[in-house]
């Protein structure tokens, strides 16, 4: 048996699916309040992409996907 078989297994998730205060976990930033208006439409397109795919952290292939349908490619 390994030492990871003896730990009991810990439940963290939160049943409801958020946070006990109430706030979002972002990956990146709280606020948009310091971003150019580019960066905070991809912050609000990242963050509209993790809540409708369930994520908290993405790939870099999810990344990407935001970023081309936000109409940017590579020149």
């Amino acid at each position: 048996m390994s030492n990871d078989e003896s730990l009991p297994f810990v439940e963290r998730r939160n049943a409801g699916g958020t946070n006990p205060a109430g706030t979002e976990r972002r990956q990146f930033s709280n606020s948009y309040s310091d971003l150019s208006p580019a960066a905070a439409e991809l912050g609000r397109a990242i963050d509209s992409y993790k809540a409708e795919h369930r994520r908290r952290v993405m790939t870099y292939e999810e990344i990407l996907e935001v970023v081309t349908n936000l109409g940017y490619q590579k020149a």
